[in-house]
């Protein structure tokens, strides 16, 4: 099977990894994640289906480009969760969220602030226990053991990783020896320093918000928009790493284009036939694309672009239910529905890898990836040892990477048994597999199973459940076994009990 696409073929023919010359083993010195909030599979110029589409020329991401040109574009790319905290917590951890337990965002230590499904009979379904407090000091994270290899670690912006009053709401303590701008919650009270990044309601009042955005006093009462001022801190902390002639290990992870959804002036008029709201969230797309030009700059000037592995993806699809402008759910399309979603618009998000000497430029791959993968494929890139397996789910790409085949023993596996608290297509409990182009999905909230060909059908516009019912009964069993193994949690029923497992929804189907 081909699994990747080359573009141009005749450009790609004259360059040569040295490493396939010499027999060496390639190791990235330094090591950068690029992790955009809530950013939609189509929120980038550079399209991730298989032509353009009115999306991507929508937005101004030349630097994103730059990337794509000179890396691999993976346009099946999948987030771990459709919300922010499992997500990042597994790609920090390498375990899926069905494993940690992280299933939902978090925000105060020990406390549950999720909401019941209710369902068409009238009962309702509340979340299991889950891990309310995400990541802690304990944990195996990736900055920790970079940081212990003798790496700069350096985290800048949205962390979400640990809930406040926990030990991961600082990500000091979960390995960074360098912290900008990130703390427990998932979203500034303001992206306007003119604001002091605060809510517009606490403008003059005294005390502290959770939303206040920590360490960046310097900047406050100034004209200056959060994702530039993160940028330029960053860059800081990254000349510094190279002054001290340190590898580094950069979480950088704006918080933008998270809600809320505030435009950044200077770049309005780039969009003026979008309504208010679209274009406001155009300007944030594209800031946070200055702001990767910028740090490209940085490490160009410094040296250490050259050794440098780069990630650039999304926490979770982009937002579509709430919070847009125009017709809600369609953002991400041909993708059905969006952030919150069992559906590809809630998980599919962007990803582009860039690795000089590794990753052939300008090509595209359609094998499935996930966020958890990030793990391993990061430390194992850098030539760092990976912990004792203690259950990780992520697998080491590194084989995709040099145009090879990937071989992944288990299915790519979603675990969300929470309600996101919108409603919309899929946005309700469930499970979920991709196995090959199929993926099986299992709405604990109505009983619910459906069967897409997510390659052929990206919008999941045809459910092939009753009609391949030999697939679906395979990939149902499939679901149950891997949910078991990973220890996952099922959701309750109020009052008591639980609802009917994967395995009981499709024998009363088969009925």
């Amino acid at each position: 099977m081909h699994r990747f696409l080359h573009l141009p073929l005749l450009a790609l023919l004259l360059i040569a990894s040295p490493f396939a010359q010499s027999g060496e083993t390639p190791r990235a010195r330094h090591v950068v994640l690029f992790l955009v909030d809530d950013l939609g599979w189509q929120d980038i110029s550079v399209p991730h289906h298989t032509e353009t589409t009115p999306f991507n020329k929508r937005y101004r991401t030349p630097h994103a480009e730059r990337l794509a040109r000179e890396g691999l574009v993976l346009r099946h790319g999948y987030a771990s969760a459709p919300v922010c905290t499992p997500t990042r917590t597994s790609i920090h951890s390498g375990r899926s969220p069905a494993r940690t337990h992280i299933t939902y965002w978090t925000l105060y230590a020990d406390r549950d602030q999720t909401r019941p499904w209710k369902r068409g009979d009238g009962s309702s379904l509340i979340a299991p226990a889950w891990d309310l407090n995400g990541l802690g000091q304990e944990d195996a994270t990736l900055a920790r053991i970079f940081s212990d290899a003798g790496f700069r670690t350096i985290h800048a912006g949205k962390a979400h990783l640990g809930a406040i009053g926990s030990s991961g709401e600082d990500p000091l303590n979960l390995g960074f020896d360098v912290n900008i701008a990130g703390h427990a919650p998932g979203g500034p009270g303001s992206y306007y320093g003119l604001h002091g990044f605060r809510s517009k309601g606490r403008q003059g009042k005294p005390g502290k918000s959770v939303w206040d955005v920590p360490g960046l006093k310097a900047y406050h009462h100034h004209d200056v928009y959060l994702t530039e001022a993160i940028s330029v801190e960053t860059c800081r902390a990254v000349r510094e790493a190279a002054r001290d002639n340190k590898r580094l290990f950069l979480s950088f992870a704006p918080y933008a284009v998270h809600a809320p959804i505030m435009a950044n002036k200077k770049y309005l008029q780039h969009y003026p036939d979008l309504d208010r709201t679209e274009a406001a969230y155009a300007t944030m797309v594209e800031t946070v694309d200055h702001a990767l030009g910028a740090l490209l700059s940085t490490l160009q000037d410094e040296g250490m672009l050259k050794d440098t592995l780069f990630v650039y993806t999304s926490d979770n699809g982009g937002l579509s239910a709430h919070g847009r402008g125009g017709e809600r759910h369609i953002h991400n399309a041909p993708l059905r529905s969006g952030k919150g979603s069992a559906y590809e618009g809630g998980v599919r998000v962007p990803w582009i890898i860039r690795w000089p000497g590794v990753v052939q430029q300008g090509t595209v791959s359609d094998e499935p990836v996930i966020s958890h993968d990030l793990y391993p494929t990061l430390l194992a890139a850098a030539g760092v040892s990976l912990p004792r397996d203690d259950g990780r789910d992520g697998v080491d790409l590194a084989a995709l990477l040099s145009g090879e085949d990937l071989r992944r023993e288990h299915p790519l596996l979603w675990h969300m048994p929470h309600f996101w608290g919108v409603n919309g297509p899929g946005i309700q409990p469930y499970s979920a597999l991709r196995q090959g182009n199929l993926k099986l999905l299992f709405f604990q909230g109505d009983g619910r199973i459906e069967l897409y060909d997510v390659s052929a059908d990206p919008g999941e516009a045809q459910d092939l459940a009753t009609e391949r019912p030999q697939e679906t009964q395979r990939l149902a069993q499939l679901l149950a076994a891997e949910l078991q193994r990973r220890g996952a949690q099922a959701p309750l029923l109020k009052g008591g009990g639980h609802p009917l497992g994967v395995l009981a929804a499709l024998a009363k189907m088969q009925r």
